[in-house]
């Protein structure tokens, strides 16, 4: 009986000193989730690793959406460039898959409409006048009877007397479409009417000059100048056709022909040595350039590109002129 008393004190205790060493313990060795995190990173922060085939299941997902993406964000190009490299894989792999891809010159034909068009490379061709173009020209860079003057919705600046004074008709010429590199070397649709019978000179000697990207400030028909070949000459603008005389004298231009062109005019000028000393230079402001002993930009010498490739072609060079030099000016007399 007095043994019993003595164990349930003792007893009693022993518990109580359990129940605090146990609370001791709680209240001085407790710490929060975030400093665990902090004592044991590598458990707290652990991400579970994906599989090495899921891994790569995601990388390529995420190299076609960003290919995606890029492929939407395409600069507009312009109207008178060519198709993208997007668009010639995509001809590539029509091509593959057996379809019946129409090619380019002759979609372009289609569209157009003249079955006569000749289609040398991509931009650049030539084909007969058309009616609209026609009327474009009427009465400035292809005269008009005089009968006929007051017909035009313009007012008419190469009149002819008949019929019969125009040496040259409408089916002897022809339109052109070139690519050209403008002095900023930015690609650029040049225009052209022609004699037809030097057009392919012409179109492959334009196609060679792009592909070496020589530049060409402007290639603009005549028309634009209102016939004006001093103005066109002024802006330094290249171009073939215009019926008119040669400067200073009363005798046909071959240009009146469509068989001479002018390049890069201002920085090659006509020059005219005339009998009482003086010298006749044309455009007025290009003196400068005058001098062909000195160096400069767009030059047309004997070692110039567009020099060689006119000779291949069996033109002639006015910068070989005695009387005159005309250093802009080559032409052509077909057999």
């Amino acid at each position: 009986m007095n043994k019993n008393k003595l164990l349930k004190p003792l007893l009693l205790i022993a518990v109580i000193i359990l129940f605090c060493s146990v609370l001791a313990r709680l209240f001085s060795e407790s710490e929060t989730l975030l400093e665990y995190a902090e004592k044991n990173p590598e458990i707290a922060y652990r991400k579970e690793e994906p599989d090495e085939a899921a891994g790569n299941k995601i990388e390529n997902d995420t190299d076609h959406q960003m290919g995606y993406a890029d492929s939407d964000i395409v600069d507009q190009e312009p109207l008178d460039d060519h198709s993208s490299s997007s668009a010639v894989e995509a001809d590539k792999e029509n091509r593959a898959d057996g379809e019946d891809v129409q090619e380019p010159e002759k979609e372009e034909l289609l569209m157009n409409g003249n079955p006569k068009r000749i289609v040398y490379q991509e931009g650049f061709y030539y084909e007969p006048l058309s009616d609209e173009m026609i009327s474009r020209i009427t009465g400035i860079s292809y005269p008009i009877v005089e009968d006929e003057k007051d017909t035009l919705v313009i007012e008419a600046v190469n009149i002819a007397p008949s019929q019969e004074d125009i040496q040259i008709s409408y089916e002897d010429l022809c339109y052109m479409s070139v690519l050209h590199y403008n002095f900023h070397g930015v690609e650029r649709t040049g225009e052209l009417i022609c004699n037809k019978a030097i057009a392919q000179d012409l179109i492959e000697i334009f196609y060679e000059l792009y592909q070496n990207e020589y530049q060409i400030e402007q290639i603009r028909l005549i028309d634009e100048y209102g016939g004006d070949d001093t103005l066109s000459m002024q802006d330094n603008n290249t171009s073939c056709f215009n019926y008119r005389v040669v400067d200073g004298t009363s005798n046909l231009s071959k240009h009146a022909l469509g068989l001479a062109i002018d390049i890069n005019p201002f920085f090659n000028p006509y020059v005219v040595y005339r009998n009482d000393g003086s010298t006749y230079i044309s455009p007025q402001g290009s003196e400068a350039y005058t001098d062909r002993g000195k160096d400069f930009a767009y030059k047309i010498d004997e070692n110039d590109l567009c020099y060689r490739l006119f000779k291949e072609h069996g033109f002639i060079w006015g910068g070989n002129w005695n009387s005159c030099k005309d250093y802009q000016h080559f032409q052509k007399v077909p057999n």
